[in-house]
């Protein structure tokens, strides 16, 4: 009689424990959990609630530990987990209480990232005689095509400076070629010191004050708005669709036939624009805003896709006193730089990653394991994981950068001469 009366307790606190526990997936789960995106570090995991009363309280689980408590105030939320290893596969689901009941959600795996390598091999060039050179900006087709911009300042044929710069150079994958783009002022043409390139191939590369390479000539495509500045960078999807940032507040928008000057609401320096496409298909753009030696606002504008510019109400963990040289985005985890490294994956509350004590000025990356940093002297990468300076500071003064694929490229000066460091993976 004692065995069957504790058969029966058994079995009892099994279906109640069963119950207390139980796993509602389908129609019936208000719930649902999708993995929405991951770094090496990072997934952002979106829950779903459908038949269920809001603002909801839920438990994060990762590994069937606890996580995070949520509260959800709308029936699609994107929950952000941090603190993960890369390469590593981890199961997330979410408790919560209905029905008087402690149910759990659809169980999802989330694959982190795997890092990328920090080993690097570099080239250094270097171009111009007696007076100063530098070059300001660089642009990446593939490892036979490379443009980069500024003045370069040569002897004549007498061996005397020769006043007239070349404001670009070309790399054809064996050598450099010094270039003179002109501009027509009234039919004679000019050569301006030029300051940005953008390029979307081999046949269609943008410079700054709308000079087109069509991969056989240069042609004008006039500013016919008011834009009384230098362009300090360009960035588009296309030739319909191409951005140009400079001085005062200056945005420009080219449509493929005519600009149109966009009011940003600053008169500070816009100093660089980058955008991309996140995963809904909506563009994301973001201009980094500061005047580096005066006054003036410091902050993140955003470009939304009616051509309209909204402040970033940016709110920075670790450190207040910072500036906006540049941004770089990549569907959900955006950084920008200054005095420091800044990274967020909200677009609104930023944490200072430490690379370094330097000023930088240019970050740009292949993707979030896969990010490159130019500072005063030195090109720093990130892993995913961890920061590498994979070109040594002191070597040279360096004022910009970019990356494609496998090669990355920085450019500046290095004493009186303009120079441009290529690196390969």
């Amino acid at each position: 009689m004692k065995k069957q009366l504790l058969f029966i307790v058994l079995i009892s606190f099994a279906l109640l424990n069963f119950n207390c526990k139980k796993t509602l997936t389908g129609p019936d789960s208000p719930f649902t959990l999708t993995v929405e995106d991951v770094s090496c570090t990072e997934a952002w995991v979106k829950i779903t609630s459908a038949n269920f009363q809001n603002p909801s309280s839920l438990t994060l689980y990762v590994d069937d530990k606890p996580n995070q408590s949520i509260t959800l105030f709308s029936n699609d939320t994107v929950l952000y987990v941090d603190s993960l290893l890369p390469n590593q596969s981890y199961k997330i689901k979410a408790a919560f209480v209905a029905n008087n009941q402690q149910q759990t959600t659809n169980e999802v795996v989330a694959k982190t990232m795997d890092t990328t390598t920090h080993n690097f091999t570099w080239q250094t060039f270097t171009f111009g005689e007696g007076s100063s050179s530098t070059l300001y900006d660089v642009a990446i087709i593939d490892e036979n095509n490379i443009w980069a911009v500024g003045e370069i300042y040569m002897n004549d044929s007498l061996n005397n400076p020769n006043p007239i710069a070349y404001n670009a150079i070309h790399w054809d994958g064996n050598n450099w070629e010094l270039k003179r783009i002109p501009i027509s002022l009234n039919g004679t043409p000019f050569y301006p010191v030029i300051k940005s390139v953008f390029a979307f191939n081999n046949n269609d590369v943008w410079f700054e004050a709308g000079i087109h390479w069509n991969g056989n000539s240069f042609s004008n495509v006039p500013f016919n708005i008011n834009f009384p500045s230098n362009v300090n960078k360009l960035w588009g999807t296309s030739s319909n669709d191409l951005y140009a940032v400079g001085n005062s507040g200056n945005i420009a928008h080219y449509n493929g036939t005519s600009w149109k000057k966009i009011e940003s609401g600053t008169i500070t320096n816009i100093n660089d624009i980058y955008g991309t496409v996140d995963k809904n298909g909506k563009q994301r753009i973001f201009c980094a805003v500061t005047n580096v030696h005066n006054d003036g606002d410091i902050k993140l504008l955003k470009i939304d896709e009616n051509k309209k510019v909204e402040d970033i109400p940016i709110t920075v963990i670790g450190n207040q006193g910072y500036t906006i040289s540049s941004v770089w985005t990549d569907k959900r985890k955006t950084y920008f730089c200054g005095d420091g490294v800044f990274a967020s994956s909200d677009d609104l509350l930023f944490k200072e990653v430490k690379v370094n004590d330097r000023y930088k000025y240019k970050i740009r990356g292949n993707g979030v394991n896969d990010v490159y940093m130019v500072d005063y002297g030195a090109v720093s990468h990130y892993n995913g994981s961890t920061w590498s300076e994979i070109y040594p500071w002191g070597l040279s003064y360096l004022r910009s950068g970019t990356v494609k694929g496998q090669i990355a490229a920085a450019c500046g000066e290095q004493g009186s001469k303009a120079v441009i460091i290529i690196l390969n993976h």
